[in-house]
């Protein structure tokens, strides 16, 4: 039976709720929150799937939390389906295609709550859901997000899907006092040009839509320090329209 739209705004509202609130005794750390619009059917599935595996994850203190050895292989027998993933400035469908979006909004939420950030990679052309040198790609098992917890606590991962959003919190026993914010600084930047190939007229397609490309720095200001996180160049990415 279909719900009504007033029952369906309760249930995201409750939602966003369940996973603001937390648990008894918790404290929220930082959280971070990406758009899953305009993302296929596919990628917001294996998006959905991955942060459900991420849900509930407890780091100890001192402990390394692995984004891989969390979610696990992204494969058809886990679940995964095959969806859209950039290679070399192209579209391909891959298993798995939408989980760095998970782990990229779980990246900025650890940022936001202190920890402390043991390996990450960046894409090779900067995703469009996130402000560019803010992402965190993983590719099953070669390349992870791995987070060290400093706090004298363990902390607890939260992870949904709510609407159209995808949302990270990190919880732990007790707030952290001054919050951190993160800054961003373009070193350089390149805009990207349009050109076309192939016979004129007929039909055309767009083989590649086009990205910033950039040199960026990220730092982290917490406790009186503006501690650098990453020096990023992503390459731009010209736009190619391709006609028969």
């Amino acid at each position: 039976m279909k719900r009504p739209a007033s029952v369906l705004a309760g249930l995201v509202l409750a939602g966003f709720l369940a996973l603001a609130l937390g648990r008894p005794g918790e404290a929220l750390l930082g959280s971070y929150a990406t758009s899953l619009e305009g993302r296929t059917k596919n990628q917001r599935h294996n998006a959905e799937l991955a942060a459900r595996r991420l849900r509930g994850a407890l780091v100890a203190p001192g402990s390394v939390f692995s984004f891989n050895g969390r979610v696990g292989s992204l494969s058809m027998d886990r679940g995964f389906r095959k969806a859209p993933v950039s290679y070399n400035g192209q579209l391909i469908d891959s298993w798995g295609g939408g989980v760095c979006q998970v782990s990229t909004t779980l990246y900025n939420a650890a940022l936001l709550a202190g920890l402390e950030i043991v390996e990450r990679s960046r894409h090779r052309f900067a995703p469009g859901y996130v402000p560019i040198g803010l992402d965190a790609a993983v590719a099953f098992d070669g390349i992870d997000l791995k987070l060290r917890n400093p706090h004298p606590f363990p902390v607890r991962i939260d992870a949904a899907v709510v609407s159209d959003r995808l949302v990270v919190r990190i919880y732990g026993a007790r707030p952290l006092g001054d919050a951190p914010r993160i800054e961003r600084e373009i070193l350089s930047a390149a805009r990207p040009r349009e050109f076309h190939v192939g016979m004129p007229g007929g039909p055309r397609r767009v083989r590649n839509t086009g990205k910033l490309g950039a040199e960026v720095a990220v730092y982290r200001v917490w406790r009186g320090q503006r501690e650098l996180m990453s020096v990023d160049t992503y390459p731009v990415m010209h736009r190619i329209v391709e006609g028969d």
